[in-house]
C-alpha cells in the first residue's frame, strides 16, 4: 500500500524545484557538480514521465563574488546588486551547458514582488511560464536582484519558490537546501535532535526550533522554508525539505523513497485569483471580526458583513487588499474590500438596512464578498 507521501508524488505533474545556495555554492563560487547532478535527474524525470519541471535557483551572488574575487558577499546593497547581475550571467550559462548535454534548452526568468502583486503582470508571468513548459522548455527562475528594492523584494527564493507553485497551480514544491529537514531541535547544537518525516500541522514549537541561521551566502534559514510550506499548503499543495547535495536526491523524491521532510497540504486546493489575493497583495489594513462572522466565513463560506465586524485598522480605499483577524486575534485570511476604511468605521456593527440609512445610499450587502475573500486557515 502506497504511503501519503507516495501518492502526492505520483499525482504531481508540475513540480517546482526551488535550490538553495547552500546547495549551489562551494569555495565561494559554484558547485557545477551540484548543477550536472541536478540536471541531470532533471533530464531523467521529464524524459520518463509526464511531469513538468521549474527550477527556481540562487547562486547568483555566489557566483559573482568568486568572479569578481571577493572573499564574501558584500554587506552594501549596491555592492551585492552589482555582485547578482555579474553572476547571474555565469549561473545561467552553467545551467545552459548542464542542460544542452541532454539537447534541452532553459530560460532566464527573473521576477520581483511588484511583478506578481500586479494582477496584469501576474497573468503574463504565467502565460510566459506555461508557454515556455509547452516548449519543453526548462524555466530557471530568480528575483531580479538588479532592481529590487526593499519595497519589492520577495524576501529570499524560498518564498519566491512558493509564489511560483502559486502562480502556476504546481502540485509539488521541492526545497532543496543544505540540511536534511526539519528537525526537532537544531542539529547544529543539539547531537540528539531527531528529523520530522512529516508535518501535519506547522506549530509554534515547530517554528521556534526553525530558527533563522542563514548560510554564508544565503539570505534564508530554515524559517523561511517553513513560512513557505504555510503558504503552499494552506493552497492544497505539498512541499518537502530535502539535502540537496545528497546524490539522486530528486530521483529518491520522485520514486517515494521519503527523504527529508514532507508537509502535508489542506485538502481543499485555493482557486489561482484567491491566491493570488491571499499572497501577492500586500494588506493595507485590518478588520476585526467577532467569533460569528468568523464562524460564517471559516465553516460556512459566507461573506464579510458590516454587522460582524468589530474594529478597523489603517487607511485604505474601495478595493484594497485588507487582513481579516478572527476574535482570538489570528489572521484568517485576506479579501478585497467593497468599503474605504472611513466608510467600515461608521457602518461597523450596523445591519444592511442601517447601513442605508448611515450612509445615504444603496451599500452593498458585504464588505468583503467571499469571491473576492482567500481563507487561509
Amino acid at each position: 500500500m502506497k504511503s501519503l507521501t507516495e501518492k502526492y508524488i505520483d499525482n504531481a505533474k508540475r513540480i517546482i524545484v526551488k535550490i538553495g545556495s547552500g546547495v549551489l555554492t562551494e569555495d565561494n563560487g559554484l558547485n557545477k557538480k551540484v548543477i550536472k547532478s541536478i540536471s541531470t535527474q532533471i533530464n531523467k524525470i521529464s524524459s520518463e514521465s509526464c511531469k513538468e519541471i521549474i527550477l527556481v535557483s540562487s547562486g547568483a551572488q555566489a557566483c559573482g563574488v568568486k568572479k569578481v574575487g571577493l572573499k564574501k558577499r558584500p554587506s552594501q546593497i549596491p555592492e551585492r546588486q552589482a555582485v547578482s547581475a555579474i553572476g547571474q550571467a555565469g549561473l545561467i550559462l552553467e545551467y545552459e551547458k548542464a542542460f544542452a548535454k541532454y539537447d534541452k534548452n532553459v530560460a532566464q526568468v527573473l521576477l520581483t514582488s511588484d511583478d506578481l502583486s500586479s494582477r496584469k503582470r501576474y497573468l503574463n508571468a504565467r502565460n510566459t511560464l506555461n508557454t515556455l513548459l509547452s516548449w519543453n522548455i526548462i524555466p530557471i527562475i530568480n528575483e531580479n536582484d538588479t532592481v529590487v528594492t526593499d519595497e519589492i523584494k520577495f524576501g529570499d527564493n524560498d518564498n519566491l519558490s512558493a509564489m511560483i507553485a502559486l502562480l502556476l497551480d504546481a502540485d509539488l514544491l521541492v526545497n532543496l537546501t543544505d540540511i536534511e529537514g526539519v528537525y526537532t531541535k537544531d542539529p547544529r547544537v543539539h547531537s540528539d535532535a531527531e528529523l520530522i518525516s512529516q508535518v501535519k500541522t506547522i506549530s509554534k514549537n515547530i517554528e521556534k526550533n526553525a530558527g533563522e541561521t542563514p548560510g554564508a551566502l544565503g539570505t534564508g534559514g530554515m524559517l523561511s522554508k517553513i513560512k513557505a510550506a504555510k503558504k503552499v499548503n494552506s493552497a492544497g499543495i505539498p512541499m518537502i525539505i530535502a539535502m540537496g547535495t545528497k546524490k539522486d536526491i530528486l530521483l529518491d523524491i520522485i520514486n517515494g523513497k521519503e527523504p527529508g521532510t514532507f508537509f502535508i497540504p489542506k485538502k481543499d486546493r485555493l482557486a489561482s485569483r484567491k491566491c493570488w489575493i491571499a499572497f501577492n497583495l500586500k494588506p493595507q489594513g485590518k478588520v476585526m471580526l467577532d467569533s460569528g462572522a468568523e464562524k460564517a466565513i471559516i465553516k460556512n463560506g459566507k461573506s464579510i458583513l458590516a454587522i460582524g465586524i468589530t474594529e478597523v485598522e489603517g487607511e485604505f480605499g474601495i478595493g484594497a487588499a485588507v487582513e481579516f483577524i478572527g476574535s482570538e486575534k489570528k489572521i484568517l485570511g485576506v479579501g478585497l474590500v467593497n468599503y474605504s476604511s472611513k466608510d467600515i468605521r461608521n457602518i461597523k456593527r450596523l445591519s444592511s438596512s442601517q447601513i442605508k440609512e448611515r450612509l445615504g445610499y444603496k451599500p452593498y450587502d458585504e464588505v468583503i464578498h467571499r469571491d473576492n475573500m482567500a481563507v487561509t486557515v
